[in-house]
Parts: C-alpha cells; structure tokens; sequence
C-alpha cells in the first residue's frame, strides 16, 4: 500500500454484527479525526496528549473520591499515582 493510500484511508471504528443506521456517520467521523491526526505536526500530538492525560487523571480522581468518600485528597492523589504506576507496569510487560 503506498503512503498515499494510507494517509487518505482509515479502518472502521466499529466492527462487528451489529450495524445501526448511523454506522456509516459514525465511521466517516471516526475516518475525519483518523485524518486529521495523521495531518498534526508532532509538537501537537506531543501537547493534545498531555491534555488528554490530564484529563483522563481528573476524571479518574473524581472517581477515586466516589470510591472513597472518607479519603483525605493526599490519599486520593496516591491513589492515583498507584493506578497511573499499575498502568505503566501492565503496559510493559
């Protein structure tokens, strides 16, 4: 497949049995933000990925605090810092 091809097309989101009469929107969705990932400079990746760390922190927090209400922030911040490490061990295996 040329680097053309590959630039201009991207897999579907959903695969399966299941097919909803929104499937093909949401499969040319999915194509555009393949798309316009493939077109950012790596500064942009680089920074867009930091905001979504960021932001999948605050939302497990937030979830951390839900799990343990009685818990102190530093306890939920080590909690934290304790499911980010977990992840990182689980990935590098």
């Amino acid at each position: 497949m040329s680097e053309g091809v590959l630039k201009e097309t991207a897999g579907a989101y959903r695969t399966g049995e299941f097919r909803s009469e929104f499937a093909p929107l949401i499969d040319e969705l999915y194509r555009e933000e393949v798309l316009d990932a493939r077109r950012m400079d790596p500064e942009e990746k680089l920074i867009l990925g930091e905001r979504l760390f960021r932001w999948a922190c605050a939302i497990t927090l937030e979830g951390i605090k839900l799990q343990h209400p009685e818990a102190s922030e530093a306890d939920c911040q080590r909690m934290l810092r304790e499911r980010v490490e977990l992840g990182h061990k689980l990935e590098t295996r």
